[in-house]
């Protein structure tokens, strides 16, 4: 990268820091944004800054929010007897895309993994335990990832929400629609078998 001036290799190696940005596409869109405008350039620098300066975590639920609380915790409508417990706040907007689910959401911030240094101490689990003090929360629906550290970190806060004698929850996992049992892998079959239910 020593034959482009400082301003590019700059841009390209702050680019390539973001999530599933590599080196080429991280030099495709630094070439993208030099034949930009200079107003687009800086719109999107301004939007940078402005996500930065005015967006903060819900006081409530940790969701992301541009006040003191999002406005899923805001809306008076929403059932407050469920609450959903997600990674991250693109696990929350990703339920919301279903439209399935009207009750309310904490957000963990994470998952437990020891090899990143994540412990419970780094999660919002404490703040989890004082939201199902107060008992209008009847369930508890662990959403997390499935994966090894979502696994864990489910199986962490069923344990720990265990002694509150509130209906504890977890996601249903197995096949996808439109796929076909031949391709699925063994552990996904062997959840869809454990998670069946009559018909």
């Amino acid at each position: 990268m020593a034959r482009y001036a400082p301003p590019l290799v700059r841009l390209i190696g702050e680019l390539v820091r973001l999530p599933g940005i590599g080196p080429k596409t991280a030099q495709r869109l630094t070439f993208h944004l030099l034949k930009a405008t200079k107003e687009e350039a800086v719109a999107l620098a301004q939007a940078i800054i402005e996500l930065k300066e005015r967006i903060q975590s819900c006081t409530v639920c940790y969701n992301i929010s541009e006040g003191e609380q999002c406005p899923i915790c805001a809306d008076p409508t929403r059932d407050g007897s469920a609450l959903c417990v997600v990674e991250e706040a693109n696990d929350l907007w990703a339920i919301e895309k279903t439209a399935s689910f009207k009750g309310r959401y904490h957000v963990l911030g994470g998952s437990l993994s020891p090899l990143e240094g994540r412990g419970p101490d780094q999660l919002t689990a404490k703040a989890l335990l004082q939201r199902l003090d107060g008992g209008e929360i009847k369930e508890v629906i662990l959403a997390t990832n499935p994966n090894v550290e979502g696994e864990a970190t489910a199986m962490y806060l069923s344990r720990l929400l265990k002694p509150l004698a509130i209906r504890i929850t977890r996601i249903a996992r197995g096949l996808p629609m439109g796929s076909d049992l031949e391709y699925a892998d063994e552990v996904t079959l062997s959840k869809s078998l454990e998670g069946r239910r009559e018909v």
